[in-house]
């Protein structure tokens, strides 16, 4: 990745960041202001998308940095930890509005519909506008960055609505429905979120990545008698790493042996494999690896 890419994606990652970080003290202060559950329970959200953008622009930084002796593949994996960090939080600051919420559904309070209308709109303006800085970007932590403030602009939209009916109507329950509404949709968003992470960090193979059939297609090569020991993992949900042993015909030579590395280099080009390693071995050659295989 060229140092311009990195330095353009961490340009909309900091926009994106400030934007809503002046947003959310907005929100807590216009969230108190209005004596709304909804407006406070998205403050929270935001609060947790701004922590996430600070760290997303943080780690993107140092995501570029070059592997050294103590991270010999390099920085990227921290950028997994902005995600973790902010998920984990995310899901207890939501627990706990989601609680206050139920009560709130139990003894409903007035709100100040018309300030939260005011709210609304402002908010649909300010994470609109960072969605469409953040979707200039390229790559997949501004995509998914990018999805989080469609979310929040969603959410404000769905506050928007709600403030327009308690405008005409006395209905101070929408408030708390409309909180735990938002809520759930988040709640169940940064699960899902949270799981990719977590797979990630047990080195599951990555989603994209079919190894049973890449074994199948490796075996076709002439001249590969068997392949074992495949591994597969990602560094950050994009950079994938795989190693495997390859058991090839006793007379191979070696300009063979490069031949076929090179078709097995090529079988993994779509899927963003930055560090291969193939190690091969003649019929009858012992496999010096303690290893075990792989158990169906």
């Amino acid at each position: 990745m060229s140092h311009n890419h990195h330095h353009g994606s961490s340009d909309n990652l900091k926009i994106a960041f400030f934007l809503n970080l002046g947003f959310t003290i907005i929100e807590i202060i216009g969230g108190m202001f209005t004596n709304s559950i909804a407006i406070l329970t998205d403050a929270l959200h935001d609060a947790g998308d701004t922590a996430s953008l600070g760290l997303a622009w943080y780690f993107e930084k140092l995501s570029s940095r070059k592997r050294n002796e103590q991270h010999t593949y390099g920085y990227k994996r921290f950028r997994l930890l902005g995600g973790l960090i902010t998920g984990v939080v995310l899901v207890i600051g939501l627990s706990f509005i989601l609680w206050k919420a139920i009560e709130r559904l139990m003894t409903p309070e007035p709100v100040n519909a018309p300030g939260m209308m005011a709210l609304a709109v402002l908010g649909i303006i300010i994470n609109g506008a960072a969605v469409l800085r953040v979707k200039k970007g390229t790559s997949l932590t501004e995509k998914v960055v990018s999805w989080h403030l469609i979310e929040d602009t969603l959410g404000w939209a769905a506050v928007l609505i709600g403030a327009g009916i308690m405008v005409l109507w006395d209905l101070p329950i929408i408030d708390p429905i409309l909180s735990i509404g938002i809520s759930l949709f988040v709640l169940w968003n940064v699960c899902r979120n949270l799981k990719q992470v977590i797979l990630v960090f047990l080195q599951t193979t990555p989603e994209s990545f079919d190894l049973a059939d890449f074994e199948k297609q490796v075996v076709t090569i002439p001249g590969v008698l068997s392949t074992h020991h495949t591994h597969s993992w990602s560094l950050d949900g994009e950079s994938h790493v795989l190693s495997t042993h390859l058991v090839m015909e006793s007379n191979t030579d070696r300009p063979a042996i490069l031949t076929t590395k090179d078709r097995v280099v090529d079988l993994l080009k779509e899927h963003h494999f930055e560090h291969i390693t193939i190690e091969v071995e003649l019929e009858c050659e012992s496999c010096h690896t303690g290893d075990q295989p792989m158990h169906q």
